[in-house]
């Protein structure tokens, strides 16, 4: 490794477009696998200016069999989407839950995929696609996540938190941030850079003379000590350069500003590039489908390897592919960090865990509508609580050490 370095990791707001996308996709992934916890969904959405467009292959009893909807399903789709679309914020007049325009777009899904997915007595279920999934743990924050992206997500959560409970009213849903740390001997030891973007009220802007630069003040101010709150004191100094709305004005936002689309921010939901990404997106595909399943294990079982002290970093990859249900590859890279060697884990891991895809849903309980609050904020570094972040529990040390000594 590299003594000293410099590594940027950005975020974007549960308000950014493509994560308004993101959220009402796995809005309708809860709602469904609510309803059948088997349901096959694949749904993919486009906003824009004042629409929502939702497209993709769906199958699941009571929501849509033999080519038609069941009974008061695409109400439930519409009011699923205007309530996720309200939850975030937004009532402007370019984006609206309210009178946003809505189309429904989502078929059954292709009898040629069911065919190679679907169990039987048989044949065990077969992975929803080809492909390749990474995972990936680091010591150097408690949640055991690269800092860059760590810090990233957590100065916008609580931004948003502010901005919902009135105590930074001039904040508006769409916010974009980006935190650059230099490191020596692979610890961040210092943020050299801090950016952050928000959409504001109207006049919270000092740029070529225009604008209210008290206004503009108190913007910065305020973002400036949600910094100060998030970051170590350590990793502050007077040398820190902030970038806070550096193109000035930024009220146009959300969809009015940019069209969003599902799956377009996938390094953000996972390391912040800290980490290689097998290039499929999560959100909008239910569980049988290891683009999201596979993603979760290998985090789950990197993080677990790092929690049990076998290494201070570590990548996992796994493959897969369509229909056919145990891994073709398992690789782990423990990056010179490990006490064990990585083909010893590599034997272990699939003794401790099925990594089949229904192996692995049971092994995590991915079956439940649990995904909605995934899809901003990252996947991965959440507090596991209940049904929620399971793939973020420590509960495989033990077994670990077991199988490997320690």
């Amino acid at each position: 490794m590299r003594n000293s370095y410099l590594f940027t990791s950005e975020s974007v707001s549960e308000g950014h477009p493509d994560k308004v996308s993101d959220q009402i996709s796995d809005a309708i992934v809860d709602l469904f696998l609510g309803i059948d916890p088997e349901a096959r969904i694949a749904c993919e959405t486009l906003t824009t200016t004042q629409l929502v467009v939702l497209a993709g292959e769906i199958r699941g009893r009571g929501i849509y069999e033999n080519d038609e909807w069941a009974p008061g399903i695409p109400e439930k789709v519409e009011e699923t989407v205007r309530r996720t679309v309200r939850e975030i914020g937004y009532e402007q007049d370019g984006f609206h839950w309210k009178t946003l325009t809505f189309q429904n777009n989502l078929h059954g899904q292709s009898a040629h995929i069911a065919q190679g997915v679907d169990s039987s007595a048989d044949k065990d279920e077969g992975a929803g696609d080809q492909g390749i999934m990474f995972g990936y743990a680091s010591d150097e924050t408690p949640d055991l996540m690269p800092a860059t992206l760590d810090y990233s997500h957590k100065i916008l959560e609580r931004m948003a938190q502010d901005r919902k409970s009135g105590k930074a009213p001039f904040l508006e849903p769409d916010t974009k941030s980006q935190v650059t740390l230099r490191y020596a001997n692979e610890r961040p030891v210092e943020a050299t850079a801090i950016v952050v973007s928000t959409q504001h009220a109207p006049d919270y802007y000092f740029h070529g003379g225009e604008g209210d630069e008290a206004k503009y003040a108190e913007l910065r101010d305020y973002v400036k000590g949600v910094v100060a709150d998030v970051l170590p004191a350590e990793l502050l100094t007077d040398k820190t350069v902030y970038h806070i709305n550096p193109t000035g004005r930024f009220e146009i936002g959300g969809p009015d500003g940019d069209a969003g689309l599902t799956g377009r921010k996938i390094i953000v939901d996972t390391y912040g590039g800290a980490a290689p990404h097998g290039g499929g997106a999560f959100s909008g595909k239910d569980p049988t489908k290891v683009d999201r399943s596979a993603a979760y294990i290998t985090r789950y079982l990197a993080k677990n390897i790092v929690a049990a002290g076998f290494a201070r970093r570590c990548t996992i990859q796994l493959s897969y592919a369509i229909g056919v249900a145990e891994p073709l590859s398992i690789y782990v890279d423990l990056h010179g960090t490990g006490t064990v060697e990585e083909s010893r884990i590599e034997a272990a891991l699939p003794q401790l865990v099925r990594l089949t895809p229904k192996g692995i849903r049971t092994h995590l309980g991915l079956n439940k509508p649990i995904y909605r609050q995934t899809a901003a904020y990252g996947h991965f570094g959440r507090a596991p609580e209940g049904d929620t972040f399971p793939w973020e529990r420590t509960d495989l040390v033990d077994a670990l050490k077991a199988a490997l000594g320690g």
